[in-house]
């Protein structure tokens, strides 16, 4: 493990004969998998990183349009706060995309922690290498005396150079879906859970798998230069790919009124001074087309 800056913040990177990962402090966002031969980067890194943010408002999303890049954790909450959590300071998908990380070193890898302390969550994310393989282990801990219901999402975001509107491919197995808006549509995954990128400019694919029992849902999330307020300002090309336990980004009270979709659950309950873990796997690699599935990746 290897202390850096990543586009000039502070950050942690592991890497092995075939990949680098880089994670930055705040936020504690897998910004980078870098498939080291190419150079290719998958991840968005937004146009205004170290820019000055005087203009981004100041509103539930502040703190999260600073911070973001990559790879964002969604806990406890996907989507908006309420009006009455808002004014309490709570900020869009939760504190686990904008505090401060702490870092360990384990062998061929790092694990990241963050104290969530609104929600009153402890979470534990644990990466390591593998050839070309990044496994990934996350635990959320309960440390209130109450049962609680989360969202809890991985909101991947893609963005250029591999990112390419009309060009770049994407693929998964789905079940149903059900359209939100224009750049948002919810699916509930098949099975087995997994989505595959294809770039074929930079002849690069990257792939995640997941067990659909711990993430049923995955939404995906496109901006097409649409958004011109600051600090969009038109310029953004990005593809989410967000896969978790709730199948839209909205409010809490709105996630727990929905309850099912399509006969599934859309929000997790973790019990008082209980744990939850969740296991996935991304891969990436130079490829001439979009892979089959991720085994066909990821040997």
């Amino acid at each position: 493990m290897t202390y850096t800056h990543f586009h000039n913040r502070p950050a942690f990177s592991i890497s092995n004969d075939f990949v680098r990962v880089t994670v930055p402090v705040r936020g504690g966002h897998i910004a980078e998998i870098q498939e080291l031969s190419t150079g290719v980067n998958p991840l968005w890194v937004p146009p205004w990183v170290g820019e000055p943010n005087p203009d981004f408002g100041n509103n539930c999303e502040t703190r999260l349009l600073e911070a973001i890049m990559g790879q964002n954790l969604c806990l406890d909450l996907f989507g908006p706060p309420s009006e009455a959590e808002e004014k309490a300071g709570v900020v869009a998908h939760g504190e686990g995309s904008i505090e401060p990380y702490t870092f360990a070193e384990i062998p061929n890898g790092m694990i990241t922690r963050c104290l969530l302390t609104q929600s009153q969550l402890a979470f534990k994310r644990s990466i390591t290498l593998e050839d070309r393989h990044v496994r990934i282990r996350e635990t959320v801990e309960n440390l209130s005396t109450l049962d609680k219901p989360i969202g809890w999402t991985q909101h991947i975001t893609f963005g250029p150079p591999f990112t390419e509107h009309g060009i770049t491919e994407f693929r998964w197995p789905w079940t149903h879906s059900s359209v939100m808006n224009e750049a948002y549509t919810a699916y509930l995954i098949g099975e087995p859970a997994w989505f595959a990128a294809w770039s074929p400019v930079h002849k690069v694919a990257i792939a995640y798998q997941w067990n659909r029992s711990e993430f049923p849902w995955m939404g995906i999330w496109k901006e097409n230069r649409g958004r011109t307020h600051t600090p969009w300002n038109g310029r953004t090309v990005t593809q989410g790919m967000e896969f978790g336990v709730s199948p839209f980004p909205e409010t809490r009270r709105a996630m727990i009124e929905r309850g099912r979709m399509f006969d599934t659950p859309c929000y997790r309950w973790i019990g008082a001074k209980e744990k939850l873990t969740a296991e996935y796997t991304a891969a990436i690699a130079p490829s001439g087309a979009m892979p089959d599935d991720f085994s066909s990746l990821s040997r």
